[in-house]
C-alpha cells in the first residue's frame, strides 16, 4: 500500500455544457492551471456628461460629502473576465495502452473544447454522418451553447468563451495532436441564474469569514 493513502484528492476544473444535449459538451482539466488571471473594471462618470476625465475631476472637486458623490456619479459596471491556459498531454494514457488515445490522441478533448465555440445545430451534420440522428431533437439555436466554469465547490460560473487559441506541440504518425496548450479567455454571465447566484453567495459568505479580522482594524489609521 502506498505511503501516500490519506493524501486528499485535488478536485479539477472543468467546462461543462449547460443543459447538456448529444453530443454532450464536457471537458474536465487534464491539469488544473497552473495561475488563473480575472479582471473586473468600473468606469465612472459625470452625470449626463461624456466620460472625460477633465469634467469628473472638476465634479469631484466640488462635493465634500463622499456619500453624496457615490449617489450622484455614474457608474457602468463591467463584467468579470477571466483567461488561463489549459494543458492536454497524452503521454500517460499512450503508455496506459489506452486504444483511443493511441488512435487520437488528445483530439477527441481538444474538439470538444473546440466545439464550445460552435452552434449548437452544427452537431446535427456529425450525427447524420455516423447515422444517430434517429430519436434525437435539437433546439434549432443558431448560437454556441451555454457553458459552466466550474472551479471547485464554490465556484460554478456560467460563461460566454470569448478566445480559445490551440497551439499543438507534437503529433502521433497520423498527425494526431498530442501535447497542446490552450489559452481561453472567458466572460462571466452576471444575472439571476441559479449557477451565477450559487458563486456570488459563496463569495459573499467568503467575505463575511473575512470578519473574523476585525480586530485588526486597531492596528490601522483611518481618518474620520
Amino acid at each position: 500500500m502506498s505511503g501516500f493513502s490519506n493524501r486528499p484528492k485535488i478536485l479539477k476544473g472543468a467546462f461543462v455544457e449547460y443543459g447538456i444535449s448529444f453530443p454532450p459538451l464536457i471537458v474536465p482539466f487534464q491539469f488544473n492551471p497552473e495561475s488563473i488571471s480575472r479582471d473586473r473594471s468600473n468606469t465612472f462618470s459625470v452625470p449626463g456628461k461624456p466620460k472625460k476625465a477633465r469634467d469628473l475631476y472638476k465634479f469631484h472637486q466640488k462635493k465634500d460629502n463622499l456619500s453624496i458623490l457615490r449617489r450622484e456619479q455614474d457608474v457602468k459596471f463591467g463584467s468579470e473576465t477571466i483567461s488561463f491556459d489549459i494543458r492536454l498531454d497524452a503521454t500517460d494514457k499512450l503508455d496506459e495502452g489506452d486504444p483511443i488515445t493511441q488512435q487520437f490522441g488528445i483530439a477527441p478533448q481538444l474538439s470538444t473544447l473546440e466545439l464550445m465555440m460552435y452552434p449548437k445545430t452544427d452537431s446535427l451534420a456529425l450525427l447524420e454522418l455516423v447515422g444517430l440522428t434517429e430519436g434525437y431533437t435539437f433546439t434549432g439555436e443558431e448560437k454556441p451553447p451555454m457553458v459552466l466554469f466550474v472551479w471547485g465547490r464554490k465556484k460554478v460560473l456560467p460563461v460566454n468563451l470569448t478566445s480559445i487559441k490551440v497551439k499543438e506541440e507534437e503529433f502521433s504518425t497520423d498527425l494526431n495532436p498530442i501535447r497542446a496548450t490552450i489559452s481561453v479567455s472567458l466572460t462571466v454571465i452576471e444575472g439571476p441564474s441559479a449557477p451565477y447566484q450559487y458563486s456570488k453567495g459563496m463569495k459573499e459568505a467568503m467575505s463575511a469569514l473575512n470578519l473574523a479580522n476585525l480586530p485588526e482594524v486597531a492596528n490601522v489609521i483611518v481618518p474620520l
